[in-house]
């Protein structure tokens, strides 16, 4: 077994979440993720209330298992969708761009878990003082939205400068990857990318082939100028947002083109002209299989190597780093 405090936190058997991918991690993902054992998540996106809210009964008549909300706090709709996950009661909450700050008394009267998404040690400092109960410490090789530093130099920092559990996110996609992020001080991961190319994902066959066919430098980022960068794999689109960027079109232009595009790749299928946003780990992922698989693989990958790391811990050196790292996992 895989046991850290994240599991015991959200009431899960690994310590492994998928990630809140807007029209992408829909109710049919978060169940299969949080039936085989990880926590599933609904992601909100710029969705209205009603939408989420249909999801989430979904989700519940789906699994019995913890499942959560990925909520991007630069909705439109962010005050209706908190309104809905209170009184639905859900579970976990994860957040992401912006401070979840206002709603943590609200959430936990409900006993909701509260995991921001930070790219920061400064604000991972400032979401413990706030009293969430972890944080998910993304890195750049991530998919989507994406802060500046890698996941290699940000999860150790923010696992040395807080007390919380630490889930690591950005470029995972296998054991090696889990394995890498507990030496670095995680406690769990967040998949996301991986669980695109699933069975029972809802995003259109193209949309996953793209990945599946993603060579190791198919992932660029997008929109820095806007000070909002995004990854995605570069095809037409990515080559027009360049171009805007190039000329020093405004912020509102290039946002402009950008409005709508991933609901083209995702739902549609268009992965020509809609934004195909996926991490650097697409380069890793050659196949689609159930979610189930997928998580059986990982667990069953990872465990030996935990045990044999904790062993040669043990036997060389009670007192370092790795030792404090290791002797977490049961």
């Amino acid at each position: 077994m895989l046991h850290t405090r994240v599991c015991d936190i959200l009431g899960i058997k690994y310590p492994i979440i998928q990630g809140g991918m807007a029209w992408v991690a829909t109710a049919e993902l978060a169940a299969a993720v949080s039936n085989a054992g990880g926590l599933g998540l609904i992601g909100a996106g710029n969705a209205p209330a009603e939408v989420v809210e249909k999801e989430i009964k979904k989700a519940k008549q789906m699994t019995d298992k913890p499942f959560g909300v990925n909520v991007m706090l630069l909705s439109p709709f962010v005050e209706e969708v908190m309104d809905v996950i209170c009184s639905s009661r859900v579970p976990v909450v994860t957040t992401g761009a912006g401070n979840p700050g206002k709603y943590i008394s609200r959430l936990k009267g409900i006993n909701s878990k509260i995991i921001p998404v930070v790219p920061s040690v400064a604000l991972a400092r400032r979401m413990e003082t706030l009293g969430v109960d972890a944080l998910v410490v993304e890195g750049t090789e991530a998919g989507g939205h994406i802060g500046e530093l890698t996941t290699m130099v940000l999860v150790p920092q923010i696992a040395d400068a807080v007390s919380i559990p630490v889930i690591a996110a950005g470029g995972i996609a296998d054991a090696r990857g889990i394995v890498a992020a507990f030496a670095l001080g995680a406690e769990g991961v967040q998949l996301g990318t991986r669980f695109v190319c699933t069975e029972e994902c809802t995003a259109h066959p193209e949309y996953k082939r793209a990945i599946v066919e993603a060579k190791d430098r198919d992932a660029v980022v997008t929109g820095r100028s806007t000070g909002h960068p995004v990854r995605c794999l570069k095809n037409k689109l990515t080559r027009d947002f360049e171009k805007l960027e190039q000329k020093g079109a405004s912020v509102e232009e290039i946002e402009k083109l950008g409005a709508g595009k991933l609901r083209e790749a995702v739902v549609e299928g268009n992965t020509k002209g809609g934004s195909v946003m996926a991490g650097q780990v697409a380069g890793m992922i050659k196949d689609i299989k159930p979610v189930k698989s997928i998580m059986e693989e990982l667990i069953s990958e990872t465990v030996p190597v935990v045990e044999m790391m904790k062993k040669l811990v043990s036997d060389r050196n009670n007192g370092s780093v790795y030792a404090n790292i290791w002797s977490g996992y049961e």
